[in-house]
C-alpha cells in the first residue's frame, strides 16, 4: 500500500452525513472505505479489519488522547489521521503528527490520508528473529518461546521486537519509548516499565529481557 490510492481506509466518524461524504471523496482516489459510527468502537474493528489507514473522530470523546493511543496500538502500523475541534497544545501533541480540525473539505481529510500514507514507513520484510528460546516472526507478528505460543499486544509486540532487532544494546526508557509508541507519543518513562513486566510476565522463565539498574533494558543473546 502506498499513497497513491488503493487499500482500506477505516473512517470512525460520528456524524453520518460527514462519513458517507468522506467515504465518497476517498472512493474517488481509489480507497475502500470501512465506517464505523460510534468512534469509540474504532480500536475493536480496527484489531479486526487490519486497515491501511484510519480516520478517527475524536472530535466527541472526552478522552482524545485515551482513545487515539488505543486505535493506534490496535491499527499499529497504520497511521491515523485524527480528527479534532480546536484542542490544547499539550492534548494536541498526544494525537500523533496527522491531524485534521473541523470544520474541514473533504479534500483536506483525503489529502491528509494520502500524506499519511505516503510517509508510513512500511516494515523491512525480515525472517525471524531469535534470542535463546525466543522466536519473534515479523511477517506473521507472532512470539514462539519453546514450543509455547505467546500472545502479545501491538505494543508489547512492538516493543519486544525491536529489542530482539538491537540484542546486547542498553536502551534507555526515552529511547524505548520513541521506537515502540513513537516520537511524541506522550506516554511516561513508567510505561515502558509496564509493558516490559508484562512482556516478562508472558515469556515466563526464559525471557531474554535485562535490567539495567539506572539506565533502561537490554534484550540478552
Amino acid at each position: 500500500m502506498n499513497g497513491d490510492g488503493g487499500g482500506l481506509v477505516l473512517v470512525a466518524e460520528h456524524d453520518p452525513a460527514v462519513a458517507e461524504l468522506q467515504r465518497r471523496y476517498l472512493a474517488r482516489e481509489g480507497y475502500d472505505v470501512e465506517i464505523v459510527a460510534d468512534p469509540a468502537r474504532a480500536p475493536a474493528a480496527a484489531g479486526v479489519a487490519r486497515p491501511d489507514a484510519v480516520v478517527l473522530d475524536l472530535s466527541v470523546t472526552a478522552l482524545p488522547a485515551d482513545l487515539y493511543r488505543r486505535v493506534a496500538d490496535a491499527a499499529r502500523p497504520a497511521p491515523v489521521i485524527a480528527v479534532t475541534g480546536p484542542l490544547d497544545p499539550a492534548i494536541a501533541r498526544t494525537l500523533g503528527e496527522h491531524r485534521v480540525e473541523r470544520p474541514f473539505g473533504p479534500r483536506v481529510l483525503v489529502g491528509a490520508v494520502v500524506e499519511a500514507l505516503r510517509r508510513a514507513v512500511p516494515a523491512a520484510a525480515s525472517g525471524p528473529l531469535r534470542a535463546g528460546g525466543l522466536a519473534l516472526d515479523p511477517g506473521g507478528r507472532t512470539a514462539v518461546i519453546g514450543d509455547r505460543r505467546v500472545t502479545l499486544t501491538g505494543t508489547e509486540y512492538d516493543l519486544l521486537e525491536f529489542l530482539m532487532a538491537n540484542p546486547g544494546r542498553v536502551y534507555t526508557r526515552e529511547q524505548l519509548l520513541d521506537a515502540a509508541w513513537g516520537p511524541g507519543a506522550g506516554a511516561g518513562s513508567r510505561t515502558v516499565d509496564v509493558h516490559v513486566a508484562q512482556l516478562r510476565a508472558k515469556l515466563g522463565e526464559g525471557n531474554p529481557i535485562r535490567t539495567v539498574r539506572g539506565v533502561g533494558y537490554v534484550l540478552d543473546t
